[in-house]
């Protein structure tokens, strides 16, 4: 072995200054480490038709669908062109989740899906949610992540917005003994940067009385947000901002798309999604698509499965797309969710633990791929994030 050269005192120049700091803010702005739970989907359900039986509800209804129209790895197969080496696996997954655990995050929406109602009425609403929430917190059968969708401060009415999450996120805690874990707030139609900063100096406010730390959800529904979503914005409202949510029926109207163009795979959105992307790479703030706004036509199978094949294509382009949750409205939408996301990991989970190990071992995979160390990392998230994923 040569020997090591000898180097002259001072040729090598010091430690540039400044680069200490640089390189505490970078650590700031980009603390994500390795991916952990994050649920496939976050179902919305409007405040006032929301009761302590919604959750089993919408787990009954899509069984009931999955027994009429889906019964055996077969079907599923031709249904969602599924190989049929993975049907079988897909099929069992799906009755199982169903069954167990059919909403992953759960969203009391007083706001789209609410509307504007008289205020009386409005905390009336909040009343029997928190009443429900309690309810499903006693029964362990709260689901993992849950917690309100707000008004927007856009609509010019911030009180009314503030004044229903306060009497949630009081009112649980006061009836449950404290908050619940899973909590989470979203804050809908940011036209204003100021807003976000305004909406987590509230739950800072808050959370003294309500004895747990508030994050929230920001959700992208208009191009005027794109233009301030960068890397600082996550670290610049305390750790607050968990996740950032498309939302593709005002998203596309604000942009002037035809209705029968407002789809989440229209180009237009694909380009919204990867703003998000690039814009919050790094920060640890989780990234959700938005839905599909339709339900079966009828329950005739022609109808179901069309609904379900539809859903699945946009399941499937979200996830091509890096976008591992989305939007479901109805409960025929679990079915077609959970299907799609199953075999979408299980097709290329072995493949993928194939090649890690032969990283690990220092030997060249099958096929005589030759992985760089990045997709390694990528491959070695892809069976973190599918080993959450699936029951």
């Amino acid at each position: 072995m040569s020997p090591v050269p000898a180097v002259p005192e001072g040729a090598v120049p010091a430690v540039p200054e400044g680069f200490a700091a640089a390189y505490r803010d970078q650590q700031a702005r980009y603390p994500a480490g390795e991916p952990g739970w994050q649920p496939v989907h976050t179902v919305y359900v409007p405040a006032d038709r929301f009761t302590a039986r919604t959750v089993s509800e919408w787990g009954e209804q899509a069984s009931s669908l999955v027994k009429a129209h889906l019964p055996d790895a077969d079907a599923l197969a031709e249904v969602f062109g599924v190989p049929a080496g993975l049907a079988e696996g897909v099929h069992a997954r799906l009755l199982t989740k169903l069954s167990t655990e059919p909403v992953e995050d759960l969203r009391i929406d007083f706001e789209d899906g609410y509307g504007v109602r008289p205020g009386e009425e409005e905390d009336r609403h909040v009343a029997r949610a928190v009443e429900a929430v309690a309810a499903l917190h006693a029964e362990g059968a709260l689901p993992r992540r849950w917690g309100p969708r707000v008004k927007s401060f856009a609509d010019g009415d911030p009180a009314r917005s503030v004044r229903t999450l306060s009497l949630f996120v009081t009112g649980v805690a006061e009836r449950a003994g404290g908050l619940p874990p899973g909590f989470t707030v979203t804050f809908p139609k940011i036209l204003m940067e100021p807003y976000v900063t305004l909406f987590a100096g509230v739950l800072e406010r808050l959370e003294a009385r309500a004895g747990a730390r508030l994050p929230f959800e920001m959700q992208v529904e208009a191009p005027q947000t794109l233009h301030f979503l960068r890397p600082e914005l996550a670290q610049s409202l305390g750790g607050r901002l968990a996740a950032a949510h498309f939302g593709v029926f005002d998203y596309t109207a604000a942009i002037g798309l035809p209705p029968h163009e407002q789809r989440l795979d229209h180009p237009a959105c694909d380009h919204a999604r990867h703003v998000m992307q690039t814009a919050l790479a790094g920060t640890g703030v989780e990234l959700s698509d938005g839905s599909l706004a339709a339900s079966p036509a009828s329950g005739r199978a022609k109808d179901v499965h069309a609904l379900w094949r539809r859903h699945a294509e946009l399941v499937r382009h979200s996830l091509r797309h890096g976008f591992y949750q989305g939007w479901d409205m109805h409960p025929s939408h679990l079915v077609s969710r959970f299907a799609t996301v199953y075999a979408f990991h299980l097709a290329r989970y072995d493949d993928y633990h194939e090649r890690v190990s032969a990283w690990e071992e220092r030997r060249q995979a099958g096929g005589g791929i030759m992985d760089e160390p990045a997709t390694i990392r990528t491959l070695a998230a892809a069976l973190r994030r599918a080993d959450a994923a699936l029951p």
